[in-house]
């Protein structure tokens, strides 16, 4: 039996995958979790083999979630499931150690044969997502850029993104002017937004 672990913050939706995939002969749903920050103290206590994690999550997100229980338990292979099949999250998702990735309107058959081929060691990658992947390339933007793109997202302002990275309001400008210049938006709302979309935030 393939044991696995389900975390998405979606009650119905966790529940659905629990019930769908429980079906199948070969697996096991040994845990379920609705927090990122969840996932390793769950894996932990029931040692599954195959961890299917959702990006979007409160606590840490789901490539943040995956790059723990890689650390915490390097056995368990992930498969990242999401709503949004965005380039960037791939990227992201395989630098922090996931073996797979798909997205949430994948057959319930198609996520079982996921989930089998990544307890045998294989990589799963949505196609039309690796497609994209390719085509679009990198984030153009810096660590710093993105993360003072992430804070601005949120409606913080220069000031309260200086404070709560340790720059000055000057820096936190020329890291702002810099990200809508390489994202092409017209200011950094419209910035944030792009990159959002884009996976690289």
């Amino acid at each position: 039996m393939i044991r696995l672990l389900i975390a998405d913050d979606q009650a119905l939706v966790r529940g659905a995958l629990s019930a769908l995939l429980g079906l199948e002969h070969d697996i096991e749903v040994v845990a379920e979790v609705g927090r990122g920050d969840e996932v390793v103290d769950a894996a932990r206590a029931a040692m599954p083999d195959v961890a299917l994690i959702d990006i979007e999550m409160p606590g840490i997100d789901g490539i943040h979630a995956a790059a723990d229980l890689r650390t915490a338990l390097p056995a368990c292979r992930v498969i990242i499931v999401t709503t949004f099949g965005r380039p960037g999250y791939l990227k992201r998702a395989m630098q922090a150690g996931a073996a797979g990735f798909v997205v949430k309107d994948t057959p319930a058959a198609q996520l079982a044969d996921a989930v089998r081929r990544v307890s045998q060691g294989l990589r799963v990658v949505d196609p039309a997502l690796a497609a994209d992947s390719l085509t679009q390339g990198d984030s153009p933007l810096t660590d710093r850029e993105t993360d003072v793109l992430g804070l601005a997202r949120t409606g913080g302002s220069v000031a309260e993104i200086a404070r709560t990275l340790h720059l000055s309001e000057g820096t936190v400008r020329n890291h702002l002017s810099a990200a809508i210049g390489k994202t092409g938006a017209r200011n950094r709302a419209d910035a944030a937004r792009i990159a959002d979309q884009n996976g690289w935030l």
